[in-house]
């Protein structure tokens, strides 16, 4: 759990350095990435895990 919300947060941080840099097509891009590590690390935090049976 802590580390979809360290992916979030770095997602955030992503956005809003893309979000100043939007006039430039880096900006786009940037903010698209960030974008995709929110979507990522919220999708991950309902995700179930996976238990291993031995």
């Amino acid at each position: 759990m802590i580390t979809s919300w360290i992916v979030a947060g770095i997602g955030i941080i992503v956005s809003l350095i893309g979000y100043y840099l939007t006039p430039n097509a880096w900006g786009y891009g940037i903010l698209g990435f960030g974008l995709a590590h929110i979507v990522l690390g919220v999708l991950n935090m309902f995700r179930t895990p996976e238990r291993s049976t031995h």
